[in-house]
């Protein structure tokens, strides 16, 4: 099933990628340091007391030392997660996200200037962050891969110095995502549900965005329903983006739709299943290092989904690759899950 993106080593690499990765001094764990789980209860698809639990199991059966760190509000997030990245740095420690896409994009935020390996435990519908680094959403599995992984580099996105692990988002796509949760909350958490609202709220979709997107020296003005800033690759080849190459060259890749009518947006959500989103006459998309957005007629704030989470952030938007990757916690080829 596709995405809810519905329209939507190192010094020898070339490009962005070689002077970002080679800023970055290889890390290599022992194999005892101790887990810092930051848990959202409140997010996922499975039961946070049966998540909870699991993961105790395996860290038990290991004999590994951790500390669980339960969030039951989302707010919390951010404070929860200062206070594993200070207790990690203290003991030599690892921080780990459990949650979906938001919860791992909070924490991550939090992590990336700290420098310490990030583990993650996703609970969320699509998991592509996850599943591009091959692990799994089983919790038991993603569990028991943690213990074997090791830290590697990799490329975070960044709007207005806010950290975005797969896309980040304006116009029509946000409003996706609300209506999104919304039906979540009354008919549960399912890539059926996330379709069925999608193609709800596209039935009603008619406002367009004036955008000016300047990079590379150039200016140009253009209406649309929406801009989609891409930073996964998995994500970007399912839905038919050529330009998911881009991110290997250290840039981001930003997507839209020229205005259309609701028939033909269906047809785009059809192309997107079908992988071929990009020959589509009406979606444009193009890699870059540094994008500046502008929206006519609006005041101070804009309104963006950063990994499926409603952001208001000042105009004008700037997005850029961060200078620092993320030393996040990959299985080894033996252990990774599948991309499908």
């Amino acid at each position: 099933m596709r995405s809810g993106a519905i329209l939507v080593p190192c010094c020898l690499l070339a490009g962005g990628v070689a002077r970002y990765l080679c800023r970055m001094k290889p890390l290599h764990l022992t194999g005892d340091e101790p887990f810092f789980i930051v848990l959202n209860t409140g997010s996922g698809r499975d039961d946070a007391s049966d998540v909870q639990a699991t993961i105790q199991r395996v860290l038990d059966e290991a004999g590994r030392r951790y500390t669980l760190m339960p969030v039951h509000d989302g707010r919390q997030l951010p404070a929860m997660a200062q206070e594993a990245v200070a207790r990690a740095r203290e003991q030599g420690g690892i921080v780990v996200a459990a949650g979906g896409d938001g919860t791992l994009s909070a924490v991550a935020q939090t992590v990336l200037s700290s420098g310490l390996p990030f583990g993650i435990l996703p609970q969320g519908t699509f998991n592509y962050f996850g599943r591009t680094y091959g692990i799994a959403q089983d919790t038991e599995l993603a569990t028991r891969c943690l213990l074997a992984a090791q830290p590697q580099p990799v490329q975070v996105g960044l709007v207005n110095d806010r950290l975005f692990l797969i896309n980040a988002s304006l116009g029509l796509y946000p409003q996706l995502l609300e209506d999104r949760e919304a039906y979540k909350q009354r008919y549960g958490r399912s890539r059926l549900v996330a379709v069925w609202s999608a193609l709800v709220t596209l039935a009603r979709a008619h406002r367009q965005l004036t955008v000016q997107l300047e990079h590379a020296g150039q200016v140009r003005t253009l209406r649309t329903p929406t801009i989609v800033v891409g930073n996964n690759e998995l994500q970007l080849e399912q839905i038919g983006i050529a330009e998911s190459a881009a991110l290997q060259q250290g840039q981001l890749v930003a997507m839209g739709v020229r205005p259309v009518g609701t028939w033909a947006l269906y047809g785009l959500v059809l192309r997107g299943w079908l992988s071929r989103l990009g020959d589509a006459d009406h979606v444009f998309s193009f890699g870059f290092e540094h994008l500046t957005v502008r929206v006519s007629r609006t005041k101070r704030r804009i309104k963006v989904a950063l990994d499926g989470e409603i952001h208001w952030l000042d105009a004008p938007l700037e997005f850029r690759v961060s200078d620092q990757p993320l030393q996040l916690l990959v299985p080894p080829p033996s252990l990774r899950a599948e991309r499908v």
